[in-house]
Order: structure tokens, then C-alpha cells, then sequence
């Protein structure tokens, strides 16, 4: 049926596009309850932490597609040459057809209708695959979405790893996927049977460097922030930190100030700290914190999901915590002496999502600049870089390839079709054979003063 529709040209018309992102932002404004109560069970997420990394962001995102959408769709003119004249030539983004969009389940709503709302800017009609491991918010997505958007052109399938399997079979002409590497080759080798082009947003180990004239109690504070948000269960959080040693000391006595002020003296009482999505995950990071040496927090709990915010120090480069991302609210400290030292740390491993500085030194902040690689750089600050609409979010190399958020994510969705519109006259006889040697001399001198 999507296809069906897709073919009868319903979803290329702009006020289509339209409504169907107003619809989505009426979805969120409208059940924005029932969506915060969702991510609570699943995730124990506060509501406020809900909005701001959830519903809102979502809703700030469809407001600046349909500022620009318009102009996103225009025709792009481009000059033809004089040799080609009288013609006229342009380029512009077409849909790619039906789009398979598999989400993630740290953030399970954003990471679903995130690409959704670029899909749908873009012109696409689209199936949803959200994550089974958050199924309160699966399931909110698969019963309510349909009652606001075109069940013609979007449709949302729940289910777990055979029911991918079977989607995976399936041909698309897009696929969008959300999740960890291993399942990414699983993903990009599925897409290669019917050549589909993807995007793979994978994450990784994402390194914070604090350097030594970094404004330490501020540094601390975002850090901190940034780490245990959602538990540590984000993709863009650091995953480690690398720390000049001049001021290692302070900034742990920091970090830990920040997270009494934050979540109180029992970061389990508070309603502002989340839990682990699940019993398998929280028993990977009990296993991770065996033989560690904690600064603070380390406490867990198998029934409450609960894994206290915690800081190790002392970590060496060949510890079991360096050798995959974390995901989980557990911060690995490592001291370095000299800038270059961690930054050949860094370009040891695969290419981060994300590669954090704190330094007031723009000659420091250009080095970390030209001497890494990552799918985005942010300085004095965390995950603000994925919150603009306008800069492109995505990886490179490990941590996966493609961008999306604003126009990026409609560039994403949709293809470049050239078109050029020549007269039918003149139509001199240079072009056609036969090719004298006089003739063959003009055409290279005519074709060479154009190239």
C-alpha cells in the first residue's frame, strides 16, 4: 500500500509534506503525557528530562522543516555553457520512495520520528521500527501515531529481532538505522542485497578532553550533566575523559560536588536520575566496574534497575571499560602530560560520534581540531551540538555515516536529479559524424576553451 501510494505521486506535493508534519507536531502536543508516562516506565526519565531531550526537541525540529521546507524544495538553476545553449538547467531533491527507519531505545521516541520528520519533509513515505526494549513507548508510537498521520503512507511495525529480520528482507530504497555497530553491519549487509543506500548512526567512545587552563567547576558541571543524562544511556555522551594532570584532583572533587547538587546525597531517591533499560544491560556494567577503582558512586541494584552515577579513576588504556563504548553512567578518568599524547590516544580507536575540549586556548582548540576525527567537535560543552537544527548530526567512520536534523536530514532522504532542457534548434552539423581532422581541431579547441 505504501508504495501504492508513493507511486501515485501523493507525497511529493508540498501541503501534503505539511500536514503531515503538523499532524506529527499535534501528535506530541496532544499526547505528550501518555508519551512522558511511556519513557518513565521504560527508562524511569523524569518528565522534564522527557521534554527537553524527547517531545520538545522533536517539536523544534518540525517547526524549522516547515520554515524551510519550501525553499528545500525549490529547483537549483545552474549556468550551461555556451556551447550547449540554447538550454536551460537545473537540479533538485527527489523522494527516495518508501523508507525503513529502525530506531533505538535509549531515546526510543526521538531516535524513531526524528528521521521520520525528515523522511516526511523529504517527501517519503516511511515504515517505523521501534525498539522492542522500550515497549511502553513502542507501543504509543504503533497505537496512536496512525491516528494522526496518513496510514496510506506511514505505518508503524512493532516486534523484536525476527521481525527486523523480516523487514531487513524486505527491498526499500532507503534505510535509516539507530543503533549499536555489531547490528549496523548486520543492517549495511541486508541493505547490500538490494543495493539500498542507508544511513548508520552508531555512536562510540566519545573522549572528553579537559585541558589544563579549562575553567574547572563549569567543565565539571557540564560534564557531569552531560554523562548521566538518560543514566548515560546517550551515544553522544563522553565516554571517557582524558584530564591534563595539573588538575586532575580538582576536577574529580568537582564532578563530585555536581552530582550531590544535581541528584542529591542517594542519586536513587531522586526523580531526576533514570534507570538501566534492562536486567541484561545493568549486568554488562556491573561486570565493567569488577576490580575498578571508584571516586565515587558504584552502588547498583539488579531490581531497581539502578546504577549509581559513578566516577573511576586510575583507568589504564587496556581496562575492559576502554575496550567498547559504555553506555551506562560509569566515567573512566585517565591523566595525560601533554596535549599530543591524548590526542594519538584518541586516534588509537575508531572515529567518535563526538569529540568534547574544554580549553580557552584557541591554539589548543585548533590543534584537538586539525589532529582528530569525529562525526562532530563541540568546545566547553557537551550534546549541544546535536541540539542545533541547523548544523548536520551524524558519524563518520566507526560511529557510523550519513547526517540528519534540519536540512541535512531532508538532503538525507532525498535524492539530486539533474535536469537539462535544450532547444530543438540550431542544430549544427559539428556534433555528427563523419569527423574530419578539420573538424575534430575545432571541436578540441571549442570543447577545451569551455573545460
Amino acid at each position: 500500500m505504501l508504495r501504492a501510494t508513493f507511486q501515485q505521486g501523493t507525497t511529493r506535493d508540498l501541503k501534503w509534506r505539511r500536514t503531515q508534519l503538523l499532524a506529527l507536531d499535534t501528535f506530541l502536543v496532544e499526547c505528550e503525557a501518555e508519551i512522558a508516562r511511556a519513557l518513565h516506565d521504560d527508562l524511569r526519565k523524569s518528565p522534564a528530562e522527557s521534554f527537553l531531550t524527547e517531545t520538545n526537541f522533536l517539536r523544534g525540529e518540525i517547526r524549522f522543516a516547515l520554515r524551510h521546507l519550501k525553499s528545500w524544495m525549490k529547483p537549483h538553476r545552474v549556468l550551461v555553457p555556451l556551447i550547449y545553449q540554447p538550454a536551460k538547467a537545473h537540479y533538485s531533491r527527489e523522494p527516495y520512495g518508501v523508507v525503513l527507519i529502525i530506531g533505538a531505545w535509549n531515546y526510543p521516541l526521538q531516535l524513531c520520528l526524528a528521521p521520520l520528520i525528515s523522511a516526511l519533509a523529504a517527501g517519503n513515505c516511511a515504515v517505523i521500527k521501534p525498539s522492542e526494549q522500550a515497549p511502553h513507548t513502542s507501543a504509543v508510537i504503533a497505537t496512536r501515531l496512525k491516528d494522526y498521520l496518513d496510514r496510506s503512507a506511514i505505518c508503524v511495525i512493532e516486534g523484536g529481532v525476527e521481525e527486523g529480520k523480516a523487514l531487513l528482507e524486505q527491498r526499500f530504497d532507503y534505510i535509516f538505522y539507530t543503533g549499536s555497530q555489531e547490528i549496523g553491519q548486520k543492517v549495511m549487509l541486508a541493505a547490500a542485497r538490494h543495493l539500498t543506500p542507508l544511513t548508520l548512526e552508531l555512536g562510540g567512545k566519545c573522549p572528553c578532553i579537559v585541558d589544563e587552563d579549562a575553567d574547572i567547576k563549569i567543565a565539571a558541571r557540564r560534564i557531569v550533566w552531560a554523562k548521566f543524562l538518560n543514566a548515560g544511556q546517550t551515544c553522544l555522551a563522553p565516554d571517557y575523559l582524558l584530564v591534563h594532570e595539573k588538575r586532575t584532583d580538582e576536577l574529580f572533587l568537582s564532578m563530585q560536588q555536581a552530582i550531590t547538587d544535581f541528584y542529591g546525597a542517594d542519586p536513587r531517591q531522586s526523580p531526576d536520575y533514570p534507570r538501566i533499560i534492562n536486567e541484561h544491560h545493568l549486568q554488562r556494567l556491573q561486570m565493567l566496574l569488577e576490580g575498578t577503582t571508584l571516586s565515587c558512586g558504584g552502588d547498583t541494584d539488579s531490581v531497581d534497575r539502578y546504577v549509581a552515577p559513578t566516577i573511576l579513576r586510575g583507568v589504564r588504556p587496556e581496562s575492559p571499560l576502554m575496550q567498547s563504548e559504555i553506555f551506562g553512567p560509569l566515567l573512566p578518568v585517565m591523566a595525560y602530560r601533554e596535549l599530543d599524547e591524548a590526542l594519538a590516544f584518541i586516534r588509537q580507536g575508531k572515529e567518535p560520534l563526538a569529540i568534547y575540549l574544554f580549553s580557552s586556548d584557541r591554539q589548543v582548540q585548533e590543534r584537538v581540531l586539525r589532529h582528530s576525527r569525529s562525526g562532530g567537535l563541540c568546545i566547553n560543552d557537551l550534546l549541544f551540538q546535536a541540539a542545533i537544527h541547523s548544523l548536520p548530526f551524524g558519524g563518520f567512520g566507526g560511529s557510523g555515516f550519513g547526517a540528519y536534523h534540519g536540512r541535512a536530514g531532508f538532503e538525507t532522504f532525498s535524492c539530486q536529479r539533474s535536469v537539462l532542457h535544450r532547444a530543438l534548434h540550431p542544430d549544427p552539423d559539428l556534433r555528427y559524424p563523419p569527423y574530419g581532422i578539420r573538424k575534430i581541431g575545432f571541436l578540441r579547441r571549442l570543447v577545451s576553451g569551455v573545460t
